[in-house]
């Protein structure tokens, strides 16, 4: 009786044509949840009547091993499937919607905070790099250790110009105290010119005498102050020369020194490189390096070029503007000492010098009220 029963639940067990057991997930789901029983021996018309029960608590997945129970085939129901489809298709609805969601959420806000603080960051370290590479190109000059490019013949005008700078300014600096002692003669001379008058009117026998000497003071001092006037002017020109002129062309001979340094502190870098192994990690530098070279090499001559013009320039305005004011220089002193009044005069018109009253700098009582 036992040995029939056993025969009668293998035989209801699926197997295919291959004579393997069916390893449908319904049956093995079946299978698995009939082994799970406490009893081994179960009529079929139980599972019939619980069937529906069991597959609505949820999928179950098993051991695919055959039982060691005998189990019952049972028909799988058309509307636990569907409820089955609509729970996992609603799940997976909401599973893919939580993803989605935090992704886009995240790439707006990288999109919106990447681009100030990239290009900051970009210029900070296109700085850094930089400022690294020109302070040890420096040193390594100063060392001795460094190459230099050198322009010899650039160099040459460059330091001409530098030494002729402190010259200018020295003669201005002579001038301005030449200047400083005749106004301090000519005051002198005035306060002596009043004296010899005020004499020569109280001094009745020697009124004649005082009366010369007040008269010739009073013609040093007028004449002094024309001398002034050009000595002045001589003193304005060539300072606007050294100081706007000259200065404007070593704005750009510092600009170019600037650009030679960065152009040898690439160069040097891309040397270095060269020397080095060529290999998958190496060839990238170089390549950038050599980019890198190109472009400072470029800044490099544009700014010679303009320094070289701008020396050529400079030249031509210095020679004729030094060419006037030491022509002026020359006759106005020489006038003065010679007593040619006249001359004098001639010479503050020919380079239209407007004569200054004695004390009209400064400014009346109303003024200062």
């Amino acid at each position: 009786m036992a040995e029939g029963s056993y025969r009668s639940s293998a035989a209801e067990i699926s197997v295919t044509s291959n004579g393997e057991v069916d390893q449908n997930p319904e049956m093995v789901f079946q299978r698995d949840s009939y082994d799970s029983t406490p009893e081994s021996h179960v009529p079929s018309s139980n599972f019939t009547s619980t069937v529906e029960g069991i597959i609505e608590s949820g999928p179950h997945q098993g051991s695919a091993s055959l039982p060691t129970s005998p189990v019952s085939h049972v028909a799988p129901s058309s509307a636990v499937a569907s409820r089955l489809a609509r729970s996992s298709s609603d799940s997976q609805a909401e599973t893919g919607s939580m993803k989605v969601q935090p992704q886009s959420g995240a790439v707006v806000l990288s999109d919106d905070l990447k681009n100030p603080a990239m290009e900051k960051l970009d210029l900070v370290r296109k700085w850094s790099i930089n400022t690294y590479k020109c302070t040890r190109q420096i040193l390594s000059e100063k060392l001795g250790r460094g190459s230099r490019t050198v322009d010899l013949e650039l160099e040459a005008q460059i330091e001409l110009l530098r030494d002729n700078k402190k010259k200018y300014q020295n003669v201005i600096k002579l001038a301005q105290t030449l200047a400083s002692q005749l106004s301090q003669i000519m005051q002198t001379q005035r306060q002596l010119g009043d004296a010899f008058a005020d004499l020569s009117l109280k001094s009745p026998e020697l009124h004649e005498e005082f009366g010369y000497n007040a008269d010739t003071q009073k013609l040093l001092s007028k004449n002094g102050d024309t001398l002034l006037a050009a000595i002045n002017f001589f003193i304005s020109s060539v300072n606007t020369l050294v100081e706007k002129t000259i200065e404007d062309t070593m704005v750009n001979i510092k600009q170019y020194e600037i650009a030679r340094v960065e152009y040898d502190a690439y160069r040097t870098d891309l040397e270095e490189l060269n020397l080095g192994p060529r290999d998958g990690t190496t060839m990238p530098k170089i390549e950038l390096s050599q980019q890198q070279f190109q472009i400072y090499r470029e800044k490099y001559e544009r700014m010679r070029n303009d320094v070289s013009v701008k020396l050529k320039f400079l030249e031509e305005n210095k020679v004729k503007v030094l060419h006037n004011q030491l022509i002026l220089f020359h006759n106005a002193i020489a006038a003065y000492y010679a007593g040619n009044q006249q001359q004098l005069e001639q010479t503050l018109k020919q380079f239209h010098i407007k004569l200054k009253m004695p004390g009209g700098d400064n400014p009346s009582w109303l003024e200062e009220s």
